[in-house]
């Protein structure tokens, strides 16, 4: 047992989402969710995974198979919805929030730039969140793609997942034409809140900085602490895993 394996509730939810067939395996597909939500929270590599779960080809290929299916954006978009009920709220988000989080490299073999302002080399996590920090939407692109040319490729992201959200909550790095844009060619209104720190001192902006909350919950996963992915596809998995880890826990 360890503290990353699902519970029966858990694993029920899972089932009735994704719609899994009982049927005679070697591994049971409880198993091989469990190895992967290790490798998420641990950071260990696949060929790394305990004795304990099932040889890490087959947990690879699994993997593989859900997240060229969508069923991560589908169990996401779920226990997101259920939660957000759960909390008195409707299922769908109306208002988002956008921010980006430029990571490390921990794997010279992927993808990196050079972030000049945070002087990080690296990758961009380029995120929308809903006002509990609960993620709809992700997108990764090298470290120095500017935050207002990303948020293009992101709006696509979210228009082509059918979102509820109309409004959006960024920085002052989203500012200028964008603004213009974006409403005209996908029909969001980005909402540009500027914090004035240099006068009144650092003061959390209240509904902007939960994504900065949001961002910390995805450091207490050590795969996510550094990008160890050779691909973005995987590195935006690997974030939507940890979110629905997350959400599973709050059900």
């Amino acid at each position: 047992m360890y503290h990353t394996d699902l519970t029966e509730t858990d694993w029920r939810y899972i089932t009735k989402v994704l719609n899994l067939q009982e049927r005679k395996r070697k591994y049971d597909l409880r198993l091989i969710w469990n190895a992967i939500f290790y490798l998420v929270k641990t950071g260990c590599q696949w060929r790394m995974l305990p004795l304990d779960f099932p040889k890490w080809q087959l947990v690879y290929y699994y993997y593989r198979k859900w997240a060229s299916q969508l069923d991560f954006d589908l169990l996401l978009e779920k226990l997101r919805g259920h939660v957000r009920v759960k909390r008195g709220q409707s299922m769908e988000p109306s208002v988002g929030i956008m921010d980006s989080q430029s990571v490390r490299c921990g794997n010279n073999a992927s993808l990196n730039g050079i972030d000049g302002n945070k002087k990080v080399k690296g990758i961009k996590r380029h995120v929308i969140v809903d006002k509990n920090g609960f993620l709809i939407a992700v997108m990764v692109t090298i470290a120095n793609v500017h935050d207002s040319k990303a948020a293009y490729l992101l709006m696509r992201v979210l228009k082509e997942m059918c979102s509820s959200v109309k409004n959006i909550l960024a920085d002052g790095g989203y500012r200028g034409e964008l603004v213009d844009n974006i409403r005209k060619k996908f029909g969001y209104v980005i909402q540009v809140v500027i914090s004035a720190y240099k006068e009144q001192g650092f003061r959390p902006i209240q509904k902007r900085w939960i994504v900065e909350r949001t961002f910390s919950w995805m450091d207490y996963n050590r795969r996510l602490c550094r990008n160890y992915e050779l691909t973005f596809d995987s590195a935006e998995e690997m974030v939507k895993l940890a979110a629905i880890r997350l959400l599973l826990r709050k059900i």
